[in-house]
């Protein structure tokens, strides 16, 4: 952290981009989903535009970073010229930020091969001739980002790592959030440095992680010692912990012990459907071990939530592949059949009048029944995480739930009823994170908005709502890239955060390296940034970081959260500028949502509300703390002398004094 007298506020240009011209493109979308907001400064777009050369280069030598596209009279006043002799159509290119990212274009672009000054630094190539396609150059105090052609209609569908070009010229990340959850599976890192980790998630802006607990449902000394570690890395930087749960899937080794209990599918075969090993829960026998599993699993980790995930049936063919299609056990088409009068496994039968080819009432009738068999499995699950929560009051939950309000055929492909489950946010107290089905991986980051609208209306507490992202390969014919990255990526993670409350990433382990540093920036979204008079004017609608070195006063006040180079501001409108001197009690990092916050003589007092247990990450040792009016003693030591304190669930008012 900065001395007094030593704060800087970050320069204006790190926030703001101006298209020059009438037809801004995709450019806007672009920028923004960087974080970045219009202005009249920053990242500039010229593009294609026949402007005069001279005025936007005295810009670019007193620091600016200005974008152009093809043949124009800027890229020529720069040595970048075409030569229309040399043509090649374009479609396979490859990346320097990424070179062993496959990208390929959706349609041919006939381009010509541009010749470029020795020192321009070339970022993309078409694959099989080398023509370069994106080059920088830096020039003065600026720099100039060339692209052979436009980024596309959408923005990212030619140059995905766009965003790292512009970072290797000078454009660092700008706002930023920490408020993304992420997807973690012990297998992909088991041997993984666990603080190391940790700190690059909370960088990110992780703020909690979803850890896969099938493989710690059976006790083992040595997987029980990484997950103990795990949790601590997390908590160490204020990631909150919850175990992820894929019931009926239990854990490979009560699958092998408990033959008799497994779920069947409609061929009559064991459901081990690609990873996941059912079960039969509507076993009574079989329900009452997993419980007893469950509250062992729950109570004997410092999980910070639960989270119960895909609690429902197989699979996305649905009754037309029987090999998939479940739950096909003894039990259930039993229960069936005492109230319909005939065994569901006709509906697979050849032979029986009643196949599903002939009857589709008859399938209608079942899909129905299923449906509401996956909801009751919802509901007295939820009850049974309600009832371990007398133990554990601080356990957050979360309820996993592919969408089938955009795709409708999850209904009856799945067993999911999202209009069923929501009314259950009235009487339980969990978030219902919507997954993005694989059926609509293909289709643009738009989507996102186009979701939320659809559960909105259905939803009596809209503040719970989630939607989780599949960062994966898909297995459809996507371009420019098969698996989520660069812009794509960063557009889904934006628009995702405008339009819900909360956005989960599937999973950490996906998420390329060089998406990392835009992360954060691509979850915040501010609605305006103006500088005046040496103040910097913060308006969101969320909780927002903004870079700012040494101490600061928001509002005319001291302000304590802060970690020396980032200001943390709750939701509303703000106003920073640079304090005269540090406050006595820094809070570096924080879990929850801050609420209000003030600084007190000696420390602070500040309003927050958490869904699970909130960690706080302290500047030193506080002297006295107080929660809700009553002494509190709950901190620990963290490393490099930061202190670590656990606060409970809930909204509650907590005041911390520093040490003398």
């Amino acid at each position: 952290m900065l001395i007094a007298g030593t704060a800087r506020p970050a320069d204006s240009r790190l926030f703001h981009f101006h298209v020059a011209g009438d037809e801004p493109g995709p450019w806007p979308a672009i920028l923004s989903s960087l974080g970045l907001v219009p202005g009249t400064q920053g990242v500039y777009v010229v593009g294609s535009a026949a402007v005069d050369a001279e005025p936007w280069r005295a810009r670019i030598q007193e620091g600016a970073v200005v974008v152009v596209e093809g043949d124009s009279p800027l890229a020529a006043s720069y040595g970048i010229v075409p030569d229309p002799a040399k043509r090649f159509p374009v479609r396979s290119v490859i990346d320097e930020n990424n070179p062993g990212m496959e990208i390929v274009w959706q349609r041919a672009v006939d381009l010509p091969r541009y010749r470029l000054p020795a020192e321009a630094s070339v970022y993309a190539r078409e694959r099989w001739n080398g023509i370069p396609l994106a080059a920088g150059l830096r020039r003065g105090k600026g720099a100039v980002l060339w692209l052979a052609v436009s980024p596309g209609e959408g923005g990212h569908e030619r140059f995905p790592y766009l965003p790292q070009m512009l970072g290797d010229l000078g454009v660092s990340a700008p706002l930023r959030s920490r408020g993304l959850w992420a997807f973690f599976d012990w297998s992909y890192r088991a041997r993984a440095d666990l603080d190391y980790l940790a700190r690059r998630w909370r960088t990110a802006g992780i703020a909690a992680l979803h850890v896969a607990a099938w493989h710690f449902y059976d006790r083992d000394a040595g997987r029980d010692a990484f997950l103990e570690r795990l949790i601590e890395a997390c908590h160490r930087e204020a990631i909150t912990v919850y175990a992820w749960v894929e019931l009926p899937h239990v854990s490979d080794a009560f699958w092998d012990q408990h033959p008799e209990w497994r779920e069947r599918t409609a061929a009559g075969q064991d459901a081990h459907l690609d990873w996941r090993r059912l079960m039969n829960l509507n076993d009574p026998d079989c329900e009452k071990a997993v419980a007893a599993g469950m509250e062992d699993l729950l109570t004997r980790f410092d999980w910070d939530g639960v989270n119960l995930a895909e609690l429902y049936f197989e699979s996305l063919e649905g009754a037309a592949n029987a090999a998939r299609f479940t739950p096909m056990n003894e039990d259930t088409r039993a229960a069936f059949e005492r109230e319909h009068h005939f065994d569901p496994a006709v509906l697979f039968d050849p032979a029986s009048p009643r196949h599903q080819s002939r009857d589709q009432a008859a399938l209608n009738l079942f899909l129905d029944w299923r449906a509401r068999l996956a909801q009751r499995m919802q509901e007295d699950w939820i009850a049974r995480m309600e009832r371990i929560r007398t133990r554990r009051p601080d356990l957050a939950l979360v309820l996993t739930h592919v969408d089938d309000r955009y795709d409708t055929r999850m209904r009856d492909l799945v067993g999911a009823d999202a209009a069923r489950l929501l009314p259950l946010l009235n009487k339980h107290d969990f978030t219902f994170l919507v997954e993005d089905p694989a059926t609509i991986w293909h289709l643009g980051p738009e989507r996102y908005p186009d979701i939320a609208a659809k559960y909105r209306p259905i939803t009596p507490r809209p503040a719970k709502l989630a939607i989780d992202i599949n960062v994966v390969e898909r297995y459809q014919d996507v371009y420019p890239t098969k698996q989520q990255t660069g812009l794509e990526l960063f557009r889904l993670v934006h628009l995702a955060s405008r339009a819900f409350p909360r956005v989960a990433l599937y999973f950490e382990n996906s998420i390329l390296p060089v998406d990392l540093p835009w992360l954060a920036s691509a979850a915040a979204t501010p609605d305006r940034i103006a500088f005046a008079g040496g103040k910097i004017a913060v308006e969101s609608s969320r909780e927002l970081g903004v870079p700012f070195e040494g101490p600061v006063l928001v509002n005319g006040q001291t302000w304590p959260h802060s970690d020396g180079v980032t200001v943390w501001l709750p939701a509303g409108k703000h106003a920073i500028e640079a304090a005269p001197k540090p406050p006595p009690l820094s809070l570096v990092d924080f879990s929850a949502e801050v609420r209000t916050l003030a600084a007190t003589r000696d420390g602070f007092e500040l309003a927050y509300a958490s869904d699970s247990t909130a960690w706080a990450v302290l500047d030193r040792k506080p002297a006295g703390m107080e929660i809700d009016g009553e002494p509190l003693r709950a901190f620990v030591v963290a490393s490099g002398g930061r202190w670590l304190v656990r606060l409970p669930r809930g909204q509650h008012l907590w005041s911390a004094a520093a040490g003398g």
